[in-house]
């Protein structure tokens, strides 16, 4: 079992201008298609986007990212009911899946999709990054690249051949015993959660991270600069009034 490929990957977010070519990208697209999904519904779709035009109206979207910009591809995972709803209404069938059940089940559905297609895509010398930012802004992304209704923007991956500046080694990651448990989840006492977290707090970049924002703990990062709890809730309302039809 050779898992190194896994231990040692890493997020790509400057690419190299050359372009590996659209059928490239489409045939990766169409093998990660064979990812598990819920019930065989294949209640997914991919949007990509290589026109600089629409990739500017996207940026902002995803709060600047340079890679938005700069990568030839932006590939936009999305859960999609609009394909299949209208099959149904041919088959004479009445699909219920406009709830939080179903869109719950599309969402990991594109997920697992998305993910597939990362690995495919770094197997082949590709690099990526994933955008998390899309649904802070799923509405305005949807309109961005004309979505219809029930087809909704999960997840977006900025793709292409990495530049020579990337990093070099994985981002650091917590040890195993802080994900995985035996039989049924077993808490940490707080002596137990600083001998989990003290790799991460002491690797360079998390002391960059700390020191660039002007706090005192990494945590700290996350919660005031990164992720602000002003900015989730703002985000969630949005999101809600969105997904209103599931939810």
């Amino acid at each position: 079992m050779n898992l190194d490929f896994f231990k040692t990957r890493r997020t790509v977010r400057s690419f190299s201008p050359d372009d590996p070519g659209i059928e490239k990208i489409s045939e990766m697209i169409e093998a990660a298609a064979h990812a598990p999904n819920t019930g065989n519904m294949q209640t997914v779709a991919a949007i990509i986007t290589s026109d600089p035009a629409i990739k500017e109206k996207l940026s902002p979207l995803h709060f600047g990212q340079p890679c938005v910009v700069q990568a030839p591809y932006i590939v936009t995972f999305c859960a999609d009911f609009n394909r299949f709803g209208q099959w149904c209404s041919l088959r004479d069938a009445s699909p219920g899946f406009d709830n939080l059940q179903g869109l719950l089940a599309a969402v990991i559905d594109a997920s697992m999709f998305a993910q597939q297609f990362c690995t495919i895509a770094e197997q082949n010398g590709l690099g990526g990054v994933f955008l998390g930012t899309t649904l802070y802004n799923a509405g305005q992304i949807a309109s961005v690249l004309e979505l219809p209704d029930r087809v909704i923007p999960v997840i977006t991956m900025a793709v292409g051949i990495p530049s020579g500046d990337c990093p070099v080694g994985p981002t650091p990651r917590l040890p195993l015993r802080s994900v995985l448990h035996m039989q049924k989840y077993q808490p940490f006492d707080d002596k137990e959660i600083d001998s989990l977290y003290a790799e991460l707090e002491s690797a360079a970049s998390s002391r960059q991270f700390i020191t660039e924002n002007n706090k005192e703990t990494l945590a700290q990062v996350f919660t005031d600069v990164r992720y602000p709890r002003e900015s989730a809730e703002a985000f969630s309302e949005s999101l809600a009034k969105y997904l209103s039809l599931y939810l």
